[in-house]
């Protein structure tokens, strides 16, 4: 009892200006890639600009390889990085403005030609570049929770405020680009003054952020481990393995709702503000259910039945989500599973590198984002080519105007859409069997690590 009342006393608290502020960073952070890498970017080049679906898909699947690359190895610099602003501070505030510029590009048509070859050019270069700083930038906010507290409590708090954005930063690309998006033949002038508007607003709040919030826990020591060594250092953790399952699935779910939702909307004719209305709520409900009963039940438990809930409402609205009831059914799951891969997920990956640092003496946030990052970025590709696969196979043809698809295709938009993450989120259930930092024996490590930061902090 005593070494809980000693932690518990010296739980530090993160002033809410902070957490605004990187929250908001985060957000639009996320929000300009949930635009781009959401499905934005594949109806832009293929049902705008007109390029094949084929070559489209070709491009995610050879992204996905830059991104085999590009993730962990910017993890494994960044935990080296010696700045007086800190390991990940600089990514954030330099990366900015060119962040923000490649993606007011990306809804431009370069001066390069019409043709095919020069769409395929044009697609891949600019996700390649947009998505170089994404990593950058996204990774070093995504692990800044983890450097500016060293409590659960003070982590949980930053991970409840930042649900919240997330929403927006998810909610923004799906009640805004189904609004905006050019039809083929338009002119794209409103769209893209709308689309530059949100990259410079998002520049500016991302550059003015890290002058808000600092890190504070550093790396104890020195690495010696070489950047393979490193990697395969990530992958003997066993409960990582567990919570990459849970990861990719959420990356892929959240790509290719944002995908789906596009096409759904075109083809069905479930008013929207009802959909995102259920989605709402389910959100609402998710995050007061997890966050009231991750206490009592634990983060393994309530990810289980997180898992479970969502597979069931994806798997209905597969095949019957042209019925109005279910479809709402349908969207209130999905907030539901949604709210649970925004708190649970993260809090299951703080204890994933608390884990790591219990058996290593060394914190590696930056490298176990970098090989999370490696993981799940492959999901947006997958997500994207997925449905693109699907949804032809069903007979859809993406010259046709909203509405005319034939029955058959409207059929194959609902099963592109939900019939894959229904498999992989009952993947997950079964995983969570495998997952072992649960009960007394690792509540008791967590303390010993809180009580360790606590007394380096203080000196």
């Amino acid at each position: 009892m005593e070494t809980n009342t000693a932690v518990t006393a010296t739980e530090e608290r993160v002033p809410l200006s902070s957490k605004l502020w990187l929250c908001s960073a985060d957000c639009l952070c996320t929000t300009l890639n949930s635009l781009l890498t959401g499905g934005g970017m594949t109806y832009f080049f293929t049902k705008f600009l007109g390029m094949q679906e084929g070559l489209a898909s070709t491009v995610w699947i050879i992204f996905a390889i830059w991104n085999a690359v590009n993730d962990p190895l910017f993890g494994y610099i960044s935990d080296r990085t010696k700045s007086k602003l800190g390991r990940r501070i600089p990514y954030i505030r330099y990366g900015s403005f060119f962040y923000a510029l490649f993606f007011v590009l990306t809804w431009v048509r370069w001066p390069i030609g019409t043709s095919q070859t020069a769409l395929f050019i044009q697609m891949l270069s600019t996700l390649f570049l947009f998505d170089t700083l994404y990593t950058a930038i996204a990774t070093s906010l995504y692990v800044m929770p983890y450097t500016m507290a060293v409590s659960n409590k003070a982590r949980g708090n930053i991970f409840l405020l930042k649900i919240f954005f997330t929403l927006i930063a998810l909610g923004v690309p799906l009640v805004l680009f189904p609004l905006i998006k050019p039809e083929p033949g338009d002119d794209p002038t409103r769209f893209q003054l709308i689309m530059a508007a949100i990259g410079l607003g998002s520049f500016l709040v991302i550059f003015f952020s890290t002058f808000f919030y600092k890190e504070v826990v550093q790396n104890e020591s020195e690495e010696e481990l070489g950047i393979l060594k490193s990697v395969a250092a990530c992958f003997k953790n066993r409960s990582f393995i567990v919570f990459e399952v849970l990861s990719f699935t959420v990356i892929f779910i959240q790509t290719i709702l944002m995908q789906g939702v596009i096409y759904y909307f075109d083809e069905f004719d479930l008013p929207m503000q009802f959909a995102y209305g259920a989605l709402g709520l389910g959100a609402v409900f998710g995050v007061v259910l997890w966050a009231t009963k991750v206490k009592t039940w634990g983060v393994k438990t309530c990810t289980l039945l997180m898992c479970i809930i969502f597979a069931v409402g994806a798997s209905v609205m597969a095949v019957f989500g042209k019925y109005h009831a279910v479809a709402l059914a349908g969207f209130f799951t999905a907030g539901m599973g949604f709210a649970g891969g925004m708190f649970l997920i993260p809090l299951m990956n703080g204890d994933v590198i608390d884990y790591d640092e219990s058996v290593t003496g060394i914190r590696r946030e930056g490298m176990y984002a970098g090989v999370n990052s490696l993981i799940t970025k492959p999901a947006i590709s997958f997500a994207n080519a997925a449905f693109l696969m699907i949804a032809k196979a069903f007979g859809y043809d993406t010259t046709l105007a909203a509405g005319l698809q034939s029955d058959w295709a409207k059929q194959g938009v609902l099963v592109a859409w939900m019939a894959v993450p229904a498999l992989l989120l009952v993947i997950c259930a079964i995983s969570m069997k495998f997952y072992p930092l649960a009960g007394a024996q690792w509540a008791q490590t967590k303390r010993e690590l809180e009580l360790r930061h606590h007394s380096a902090e203080n000196g």
